[in-house]
């Protein structure tokens, strides 16, 4: 690794601490650890790590909270490194805010593959020239504030939200399966995760639709994929 990136691992678990110290410094990292979410909020504001590792079970704060005040302050890659692997608590961290979510126990040369990941599509993201999409007359899309305008008025969508729906507006009118939505916005490990998009479209669907029982927008194709509709409102 030609640039050592900095790393902050926050975790309550001095063994788990020190485990991705010493693995991911031998990958090339140059790691900060935190035993708490509050003091990892505050190395974050004080290092300006390249990416953040964080736990979810900690005490004063869980790592769901943390990921959401980073979020405020930070658009660097999170991944969440946590015992909980159950597919409501991935949805939860990912809509925190997290780009990734690691279930312990784990294999430290794929944690590293997956932090490497991670960088590379945030680096991806920030070449991506596109600064607006207006894939409907009453729909703006801000891709460099990550914002959403429908009807005069500013929606609010979580981070992974917004790349689902921007991929989808991008390329409004073509059926986009699933697997390459996955693959595009949360990588190539995420492929077959159908029941987490599954997720995502639904809670688009209750923020940008008018009735998200009968979708305008945001359409299903069984057994292909998805499609954004904007042809009669062009």
């Amino acid at each position: 690794m030609s640039h050592r990136f900095r790393l902050l691992a926050i975790d309550d678990d001095s063994g788990t601490l020190t485990i991705l110290k010493l693995a991911l410094s031998r990958k090339g990292f140059d790691v900060i650890i935190a035993e708490d979410a509050i003091s990892g909020l505050r190395s974050a504001y004080q290092a300006h790590p390249d990416v953040i590792l964080l736990d979810i079970m900690m005490p004063n704060m869980n790592g769901f909270d943390a990921c959401r005040r980073l979020r405020e302050m930070t658009d660097v890659p999170i991944i969440f490194v946590t015992a909980r692997g159950l597919i409501e608590d991935v949805v939860r961290g990912l809509s925190s805010g997290a780009d990734d979510y690691v279930v312990k126990p784990f294999e430290c040369s794929e944690l590293a593959s997956r932090v490497m990941a991670c960088l590379r599509r945030a680096s991806e993201r920030n070449e991506d020239k596109t600064d607006f999409i207006f894939p409907a007359t009453s729909i703006v899309l801000d891709c460099g504030r990550h914002e959403l305008m429908i009807d005069n008025r500013m929606v609010y969508l979580a981070p992974k939200e917004f790349e689902v729906l921007r991929m989808l507006a991008k390329y409004a009118g073509r059926v986009l399966s699933a697997d390459a939505i996955l693959n595009s916005v949360w990588g190539p490990e995420w492929v077959g995760e159908k029941d987490l998009l599954k997720q995502y479209i639904y809670r688009l669907r209750q923020k940008i639709e008018i009735d998200p029982d009968a979708p305008r927008y945001l359409h299903t194709v069984r057994g292909e994929g998805y499609y954004f509709d904007a042809r009669d409102l062009l």
